[in-house]
């Protein structure tokens, strides 16, 4: 289990001196394959194809003139002819790249299945300070380096971190748009600099709502720069309250295809390992790593979701019931996508069987005993336990003739029960 410590004069401190030191450089990443990020067409890196010299262990790179150190983890059975997910693990201040490996890459590479290729830097006096650029420098000289040895899918790179960690996950996304495809920051704040910050980045921000290092008002600055450039509808997510002991994730609307804002607030301090119903934070426990997975696992494709949220949504809620369709006409088909120890991630497929359009939906079901619900997406549910519905969210009610949409959620529980009394209506 990694064992996590808290340096508040520290991280005070560094914020004060990296105000007048942060800052950088560049803003076009490391070559011109990078604009497949965006383009959604998949591009082969000049590793694919080769018999890889790297392996998994500590590497050590020139970078800006200086020996720098990361940690590479190649998946088992590597597959030189096949393009992998490229995931940046950050570590915190006073932390290392060996804390970051030793955890799992933030409790991500137990749930690849050996899709994906890990890498954790080492950051220069154990933090990001990012001075005149040159941990950016150090990323764009990583992924160089692995690229043309390793088969990477160039619409797949990410970037996650706790603290000072998601400070620099937050200055990749700033700064390296056209390459990274998502991050998800952990407790941040604007701690490595954040040069441009103007262009769509998927983003997943995670943060406690009275941390006492980094206050939450910096996490919110942070996602709502990613709520600016992604186009998604202005709102004030909800948060959990005072000794909850829960989190509340919230996926914003409105967003451009493909650049998803998603928010997550729970009840409890500075940790990337927050437990529901729970004060005691605990790395095999926490559902962070369970829905950053997912939030990141839904980019499989190099093409956008096929139902994104419209781009221009109603300013407001509607107030009553979308229309109803043809009653019955609809069906309802679960499948489980990951499990880990204390939970499941799962999604629910809608098709409409009739000749003429559903302008909405509702489906039940009834969850095994000791699964809940933590969080869903893509409709709205009543109740976490046992009997539950999910209707529709505004932009994915209407199903055209023979067409389908779908819906996903996270839950704690076993997952090797699938739900039971599975039905679907078009009210």
């Amino acid at each position: 289990m990694l064992r996590r410590r808290f340096f508040l004069p520290s991280i005070t401190a560094a914020a004060l001196l990296l105000a007048a030191t942060t800052g950088g450089v560049l803003s076009g990443g490391f070559g011109a394959t990078a604009v497949a990020a965006t383009n959604g067409t998949l591009a082969a890196t000049a590793g694919c194809g080769k018999a890889p010299t790297l392996a998994s262990g500590t590497r050590t790179i020139q970078s800006s003139g200086q020996s720098r150190t990361y940690n590479l983890r190649i998946p088992d059975g590597y597959d030189r002819n096949h393009p992998y997910r490229l995931i940046f693990g950050f570590h915190w201040l006073n932390g290392s790249a060996n804390n970051v490996t030793s955890a799992g890459y933030y409790g991500l590479q137990p749930l690849s299945n050996n899709s994906t290729i890990f890498v954790a830097p080492q950051g220069l006096n154990a933090g990001w300070a990012n001075t005149n650029g040159r941990d950016l420098t150090l990323f764009d000289d990583i992924s160089r380096q692995i690229e043309n040895d390793l088969c990477v899918d160039t619409t797949q790179r990410f970037a996650l971190g706790w603290s000072y960690g998601g400070a620099m996950s937050y200055a990749v996304a700033c700064a390296r748009p056209t390459m990274i495809r998502a991050v998800t920051v952990l407790s941040g704040a604007n701690l490595s600099g954040c040069n441009g910050g103007t262009q769509p980045v998927a983003y997943f921000g995670i943060h406690g709502i009275y941390d006492s290092v980094l206050n939450i008002s910096q996490g919110r600055q942070l996602r709502d720069t990613f709520v600016r450039n992604n186009g998604c509808t202005a709102q004030s997510p909800r948060e959990p309250s005072r000794g909850s002991l829960t989190h509340i994730t919230t996926a914003y609307a409105g967003c451009r295809a493909g650049y998803p804002v998603q928010w997550a607030a729970f009840d409890g301090d500075h940790t990337p390992s927050p437990v529901d119903g729970s004060g005691s934070p605990n790395d095999s426990r926490t559902w962070t790593s369970g829905e950053i997975w997912r939030f990141f696992s839904q980019f499989e494709s190099t093409t956008p979701p096929t139902t994104p949220p419209p781009t221009d949504p109603p300013t407001d809620p509607p107030t009553t019931p979308p229309p109803t369709g043809e009653p019955g006409a609809c069906t309802a088909t679960y499948r489980t996508l990951n499990t880990w120890p204390g939970g499941f991630q799962a999604e629910v497929t809608v098709a409409n069987n009739s000749t003429t359009a559903l302008n909405g939906w509702t489906v039940g079901l009834t969850l095994a005993s000791g699964q809940a619900i933590s969080s869903l997406w893509s409709g709205t549910n009543t109740g976490t336990t046992g009997s539950v519905t999910v209707r529709n969210a505004a932009y994915n009610g209407t199903v055209g003739p023979s067409a389908s949409t779908n819906f996903g959620f996270t839950a704690t529980g076993n997952g090797a029960t699938a739900p039971s009394n599975v039905t679907c209506t078009s009210l």
